[in-house]
């Protein structure tokens, strides 16, 4: 399978899976991706922060369509969090914040160089 940039990532393929060029590791482990790094593809769609008042407590910030690496998202959450004094959690690729937390989520992405919507 290849990658937005056309490099081979994983392969399934007779002989095993190919290792990363770049890291020479499978799966890969490169730094492109990990939090607070731009991926090298022009980002075609704006990160969508949303707030969502649930049934019961001050609800959750979900930011959405954040192009990067899964642990990478894991070490943005474990940050965010560690700052605001908040719990939250990844789930399907979502990161989630307890409290409207919109405008703090905004301006930390836009200084990692990402664009930001806010929803709602």
């Amino acid at each position: 399978m290849s990658g937005d940039n056309g490099r081979l990532v994983y392969s399934t393929g007779p002989g095993g899976p190919v290792k990363c060029p770049n890291c020479g590791k499978t799966p890969c482990e490169c730094a492109e991706g990990l939090a607070g790094e731009l991926r090298k593809r022009t980002q075609t769609e704006p990160v969508r922060v949303s707030f969502r008042k649930t049934g019961k407590g001050s609800g959750m910030t979900y930011v959405e369509k954040l192009p990067m690496h899964p642990e990478g998202k894991e070490e943005l959450l474990r940050k965010f969090k560690k700052r605001l004094g908040a719990g939250g959690a990844v789930k399907n690729g979502v990161l989630e914040i307890q409290g409207d937390r919109r405008d703090f989520v905004k301006t930390e992405l836009e200084a990692a160089g990402y664009k930001v919507r806010l929803i709602g």
